[in-house]
């Protein structure tokens, strides 16, 4: 089965279009996804062929994930998402599993932002939040951007205990692509938890916030109180 998905993904292929998607994706030298490869599918496309494959045997998903090609791999993690989101226990457990042990082959932030929420997020939502501290502290990027943005299942739900502690965990990160995912759910806190929480822990730790993640945070503040956050006046 997995030859004709890859005959199908051949097919819609577009050269041009991969071409726009490997500069838009940092995939130059020296650049945080250097070396990924686009066939130059949309999103769209490649989800139409994850529901045209949704009875891919689980051993030639493993094998898509580590596919060259980004779409490829985007299209093993749509594959496991709607397992997840459909299976037991049992299946979640694996899907989970196999998630964390290939965090190597979810190598962009698109690829992370769309299963780290359901798949990770979704498994430990009524279980310990360890393994979310030590993906925090792990030097490879992608683990640590997993680790917040599984925080965004439990923000969801109104928590934001776990997603306050890993975020001042991962102040001091010098990725750029942290500072956007740290305060990108800052604001989610602020918007979907409670405000007050997010403006005592911007007043806390306004010395150690990265100038991008305190934009990020307070995007949705109006511009007067905005501007008054960035000289770090914090007024409830």
């Amino acid at each position: 089965m997995i030859k004709r998905l890859k005959e199908d993904f051949r097919k819609a292929a577009n050269p041009a279009k991969a071409a726009l998607l490997s500069g838009f994706f940092k995939t130059g030298k020296g650049e945080y996804a250097e070396g990924d490869k686009f066939l130059g599918l949309t999103v769209p496309v490649t989800r139409g062929l994850a529901k045209k494959y949704k009875n891919l045997p689980f051993g030639e998903i493993k094998t898509l994930l580590s596919s060259p090609w980004h779409e490829q791999r985007l299209c093993a993690l749509m594959l496991l998402i709607g397992r997840f989101r459909k299976g037991g226990t049992a299946e979640r457990k694996k899907i989970y599993d196999f998630y964390l042990e290939n965090t190597r082959f979810i190598n962009n932030w698109d690829l992370v932002d769309l299963t780290a929420p359901d798949i990770a997020g979704g498994w430990l939502k009524d279980k310990s939040r360890r393994p979310l501290y030590r993906l925090a502290g792990s030097g490879l990027l992608w683990d640590r951007r997993i680790a917040m943005l599984a925080c965004f299942n439990f923000i969801k739900e109104g928590e934001s205990g776990d997603a306050l502690r890993i975020a001042k965990k991962l102040l001091g990160d010098k990725h750029d692509l942290m500072h956007k995912a740290v305060g990108w759910m800052l604001r989610e806190i602020g918007k979907r938890c409670s405000e007050k929480v997010l403006l005592v822990f911007l007043k806390e730790n306004y010395a150690r916030l990265p100038r991008t993640t305190l934009r990020y945070a307070i995007e949705r503040f109006p511009e007067k109180k905005r501007k008054e956050m960035l000289a770090g006046i914090f007024s409830e």
